[in-house]
């Protein structure tokens, strides 16, 4: 289950790449259009600048804006920066301990096929196809 840091880290990420601007945008505004706490905001976002997601300025003029083109972005790096691992299963995750019944697992081969699903599903997905996707539904709404 992605938990609400994934959620919001994702919908952060979304809400800078729809402003389409080389400018700080100012985490109040983050905050207001979001409908979250400042506070809940800056401890995700923290965690966006530490590894190079988001850049952020103080002061006047301040704020965050993506390092990187859409593109570049994909849910799943997001999520997985936030969530830790996506692995549907304790064993799959990549600092796991060895499981002593690896080897005569019966359910072993359908976990890894639901978590190749995952991580294909979450990593071929990128911003800018979020974004795109938003706005073509925008416009057919407004139809």
């Amino acid at each position: 289950m992605i938990s609400t840091k994934g959620r919001y880290a994702l919908r952060i990420m979304i809400d800078l790449a729809q402003q389409n601007s080389t400018d700080f945008i100012p985490l109040d505004d983050l905050a207001v259009r979001q409908g979250l706490s400042k506070k809940y905001l800056e401890s995700i976002i923290k965690t966006l600048v530490h590894h190079g997601l988001v850049k952020g300025l103080r002061g006047k003029g301040g704020g965050y804006k993506l390092t990187r083109p859409l593109a570049d972005y994909t849910v799943g790096e997001i999520l997985e920066l936030t969530e830790g691992t996506l692995s549907v299963v304790a064993c799959l995750q990549s600092d796991a301990v060895p499981c002593e019944r690896r080897d005569i697992c019966t359910t072993l081969p359908i976990w890894e096929r639901f978590n190749k699903m995952v991580y294909d599903f979450f990593y071929h997905i990128t911003l800018e196809d979020v974004v795109n996707e938003n706005q073509t539904n925008l416009h057919m709404a407004e139809q």
